[in-house]
């Protein structure tokens, strides 16, 4: 978690406002991405080693599943081993809380404004030893897709995957462009994961996304997902009204 260029100065403080050097608000907003997850806590010690971590949850989730869902996005994506001892899970009662309430509300409305996936096609490819990837995505109702060729290979299919994946999802876009840095499946307590890294282009600007997606139906599909973590509220703001 300690970036190394950060020297921290009194230790991290709590204002948005003010340099996160030990990036512990970067891991509490990934926690609260994981399903069922409704804040999250990072507590550090002074040299930047993560001693607890603290998860509110929706009732009726098995709180064993989620701390290896703690672990494994921690691991995951910002390569950090954390010790299940330091998690504790606590879980709200089923009657939810109004701020609860209005989190799910405005988590709903951003999923529909947000970059959707459709389908995913593989076919063989032009030339032996190749295949063809193909991915369908739509926001508000407007559908694109994008095709790539690679190896028929695991390794050329989920790369195809992701590229295919940024191809749709630069139709969308009209100043902006996304190139796939890298693609790795990661195995993480006893999950195998797809991490991606998707670069963002705008004039002279970059930025690099990176994202993760448990591999559940397929690798392939997967890696959309990973991609579409990485890059959905970095398109979300740059495509067109």
């Amino acid at each position: 978690m300690r970036q190394p260029d950060a020297t921290p100065k009194g230790g991290p403080l709590a204002s948005d406002a003010i340099p996160d050097p030990w990036g512990v608000r970067r891991a509490e907003n990934l926690l609260t991405t994981l399903e069922g997850v409704l804040s999250a806590r990072v507590v550090t010690t002074p040299l930047g080693e993560v001693s607890e971590v603290h998860v509110l949850a929706q009732a009726g989730l098995q709180p064993k599943q989620l701390v290896r869902n703690v672990e494994s996005a921690l691991l995951a994506h910002l390569g950090l081993k954390v010790d299940h001892r330091k998690i504790s899970i606590a879980q709200t009662a089923e009657v939810k809380p109004i701020e609860t309430l209005e989190k799910s509300v405005v988590r709903e409305r951003a999923m529909q404004r947000g970059v959707l996936f459709e389908d995913l096609g593989v076919r063989a490819g032009q030339r032996p030893l190749r295949i063809g990837v193909s991915v369908g995505l739509s926001v508000g109702g407007r559908r694109e897709s994008g095709e790539e060729e690679a190896a028929d290979t695991p390794r050329g299919r989920v790369e195809g995957a992701a590229r295919a994946t940024v191809v749709a999802l630069e139709r969308f876009l009209e100043k902006h462009s996304l190139t796939v840095e890298s693609v790795q499946v990661v195995e993480a307590v006893d999950r195998s994961v797809v991490f991606v890294s998707v670069q963002g282009m705008g004039g002279r600007d970059g930025t690099l996304l990176t994202g993760t997606a448990e591999i559940r139906e397929s690798p392939e599909r997967a890696a959309v997902f990973a991609v579409l973590d990485a890059t959905n509220r970095w398109v979300d703001a740059r495509r067109p009204v």
